[in-house]
């Protein structure tokens, strides 16, 4: 199994809202307390979006163009960068700034604005993520990511414009999963890119060696992987390839093997009721004691402490 599979199957990403915006200028929304991941995606038209920050002046986002936000930062969507903000959504409501608020009236199922001619047309997805396992994923990702458009989205995006105005059985199921695809696919495209930043801020997808090995850690992360055998797969040797993975993953292969049993015994404590030994066994410790002692190092706390906090944050 490779990393952003891995990743995205333990964070089990899941779409709290799907919104087709369709406006026409002047127009700008500002979404307060977004979700963990948000995915913004143009139809038709054009828009800008940024963090209202001078620091992180707004990005321009075209047909065919996909945004990727992560973090809680307000955000604003609008049709030019000096358009002020005309409404504010903040947990399903929308509260107006202007005298003339910006259109939002219900015109198909899902979808919301003026639809008049020559309107943008964005679907925005916002998402949620799990566990131990989705604070990593969201850990390695920048707040604001822009995949442009090309080949790779193209067909998606046709069949989301097609079917997030309808409204027939199995409607929710055949949209959920598109934007599972489309997640997937925003996510690939942004990480192989020259300066991707998956995993750990690295180029290690453009390396088969290093690549690989990952591969090979999350696919079987309970096995007694050790050096030599992970340079023995990559056909290097263990002293160059331990120096090219903490060259290019940014910390040796074992320690990323340690954090990455350590992430997936988080979530493991927190969402089962199985005995801490059968959680360390699951990770790749035969010994309850030393996956103790390993948890406390990584997250501060033992297992059990761990596991009352997850169900008890007070």
């Amino acid at each position: 199994m490779d990393v952003l599979t891995d990743l995205l199957r333990g964070a089990q990403a899941r779409q709290s809202t799907v919104r087709q915006l369709i406006q026409r200028p002047p127009w700008a929304l500002t979404f307060a307390d977004p979700p963990d991941l948000t995915l913004v995606t143009i139809l038709a038209g054009h828009c800008w979006i940024g963090f209202d920050e001078p620091a992180r002046p707004p990005r321009r986002l075209a047909a065919g163009d996909i945004a990727l936000l992560t973090g809680d930062a307000d955000h604003t969507v609008r049709d030019d960068p000096g358009t002020p903000p005309q409404v504010v959504i903040r947990d399903g409501r929308k509260e107006s700034l202007s005298a003339e608020p910006v259109a939002s009236q219900p015109l198909r199922p899902r979808t919301y604005g003026d639809g008049l001619p020559g309107a943008t047309v964005m679907v925005r997805t916002a998402y949620t993520l799990h566990g131990a396992v989705g604070a990593r994923l969201l850990d390695l990702l920048p707040p604001l990511a822009i995949v442009a458009a090309g080949p790779r989205t193209r067909a998606t995006l046709e069949l989301l414009s097609a079917e997030v105005v309808r409204d027939e059985p199995g409607q929710d199921a055949v949209l959920h999963r598109l934007l599972d695809l489309l997640l997937a696919l925003v996510l690939r495209e942004w990480c192989i890119r020259p300066g991707g930043k998956i995993p750990d801020r690295t180029n290690a997808f453009a390396d088969p060696a290093i690549s690989g090995a990952l591969n090979l850690l999350h696919g079987n992360p309970a096995h007694r992987w050790s050096v030599a055998e992970l340079a023995g797969r990559a056909g290097m040797s263990r002293a160059a390839f331990a120096a090219r993975f903490t060259e290019l993953v940014g910390r040796p292969p074992l320690s990323y093997l340690t954090d990455w049993r350590m992430t997936l015994a988080a979530d493991l404590l927190r969402d089962s009721d199985a005995p801490i030994a059968i959680v360390a066994r699951t990770v790749g410790y035969q010994d309850a004691f030393a996956f103790s002692t390993a948890f406390k190092r990584a997250r501060g706390v033992s297992p059990s402490a761990w596991r009352r906090s997850a169900i008890d944050p007070d």
